[in-house]
């Protein structure tokens, strides 16, 4: 049905037990609808690349007659230009997200990288649930200032690293004519603004190291202050040890052999080599005890052991992020307190620490800086290749005996 259209016209059509399609005289191809149930709406007809194609304009009354011609024109003037709205509003709608851009990312670029994990964090824990369901080619810098500039304020370095797999991501899209440009080429860490802070995005070296009522304190409560047992048992390894966090937190039964933890170069963040530990007594009755701690649980879980010495949940072993949140959550507890620097220890104080006591025992520089597993540098590395594994072995032991004497004084 045809009609010469008019405000009162439309307003006064009422619905039928049938779709009706009543298409106004006066703009040939503009066309309301009015559906059975009395929706009203408006779409336009046109002929792009030498089919008829169908648009449709909005719902009235929110868009009137008068709105509705005038964008029946502009489409079909962009048509006889060469347009094709109907298409051009398909491929937006069919157009990547961030979230589809960061799964294709990561599945195609940051799987088998060492940084994987944190990259994934970022991606799904920062980027994905702020701008996740944007489209990719809608994107503007600000969107991603606003998410690093949020995150500056409370974690400097995890910010800097946020910005610069951001700015990979969108590098990506660039590359795969996603976009026509990185919104984020050029954008330098300075560029970050967070009130009262000069360079916010300039992580500030901690040097938190325990104190010896501190050291006693963790020991002593650790594993009675609430926190899962396997975290707290990992925290003790951390400290007797001296090793990263994350290689304590991933430890597995096949890496040790007798007296000796043999951490794999592919769980090693910073470098490409694998590193041997000596496990002193204390450390083995820390591995037997979490031994021990597992079997207990097993008998709960139907999954079959996974190998992880410190397994959180079924193949999974506790995390670095879930390491740190225990000692925030315990802090008191733990006797964490805030020092007037550096606030709560956290776990990687507790590597720094023993690095440091280290020294305090009259521990040789390169000795101690291998028993942490930090790679020689310069002429050491290039002409002395001794394994060093006394040396370390004794280092070990001392520290192993200091923590004990610390403890035993503060009985």
């Amino acid at each position: 049905m045809a009609v010469k259209l008019t405000p009162r016209t439309v307003e006064n059509l009422k619905a039928s037990d049938k779709r009706q399609q009543i298409a106004d005289t006066l703009l040939p191809g503009l066309a309301l609808i009015v559906q059975p149930t009395g929706k009203k709406s408006w779409t336009v007809r046109y002929r792009a690349a030498g089919k008829q194609r169908r648009m449709l304009l909005g719902d009235y009354p929110a868009i009137p007659l008068k709105e509705a011609r005038e964008k029946a024109r502009e489409i079909q003037s962009g048509v006889i230009e060469g347009d094709d709205p109907a298409l051009a509003r398909r491929k937006k709608r069919d157009a990547p997200t961030i979230a589809t851009l960061a799964e294709e990312w990561l599945g195609k670029h940051a799987t088998g990288l060492k940084s994987f994990s944190a990259i994934n964090g970022y991606m799904r824990n920062d980027v994905v649930p702020s701008l996740g369901d944007m489209k990719v080619a809608d994107i503007r810098r600000r969107d991603f200032i606003e998410i690093i500039e949020a995150k500056a304020e409370k974690t400097p370095r995890a910010a800097a690293q946020l910005l610069t797999y951001s700015r990979l991501l969108m590098d990506y899209a660039t590359d795969r004519d996603m976009i026509p440009a990185n919104p984020l080429a050029g954008l330098k860490p300075k560029s970050i603004k967070v009130a009262g802070k000069r360079d916010p995005l300039k992580a500030v070296k901690r040097g938190r190291v325990l104190t010896d009522d501190e050291i006693a304190y963790f020991w002593a409560n650790v594993e009675a202050c609430g926190m899962h047992k396997l975290s707290a048992l990992a925290l003790k390894m951390i400290l007797l040890t001296g090793q990263r966090p994350g290689e304590v937190a991933g430890m597995r039964d096949n890496e040790i052999t007798g007296r000796l933890w043999t951490i794999p170069a592919d769980r090693r963040g910073k470098t490409e080599t694998a590193h041997e530990v000596y496990l002193s007594d204390t450390a083995l009755s820390l591995i037997d005890a979490a031994k021990a701690e597992l079997g207990r649980l097993q008998k709960r879980r139907s999954a079959p052991p996974s190998g992880h010495i410190f397994e959180a949940s079924p193949g999974m072993p506790v995390s670095n992020s879930a390491l740190w949140r225990a000692v925030m959550r315990h802090a008191e507890a733990l006797g964490a307190t805030d020092d007037a620097r550096w606030g709560h220890w956290t776990p990687h104080d507790l590597r720094r620490t023993m690095r440091t006591r280290l020294s305090a025992l009259k521990v040789a520089p390169h000795v101690a800086e291998l028993v942490i597993g930090h790679v020689p540098q310069g002429i050491l590395a290039v002409y002395d290749h001794h394994d060093f594994a006394e040396e370390k072995q004794a280092a070990l032991e001392a520290w192993d005996s200091e923590i004990a004497s610390i403890c035993k004084k503060k009985d």
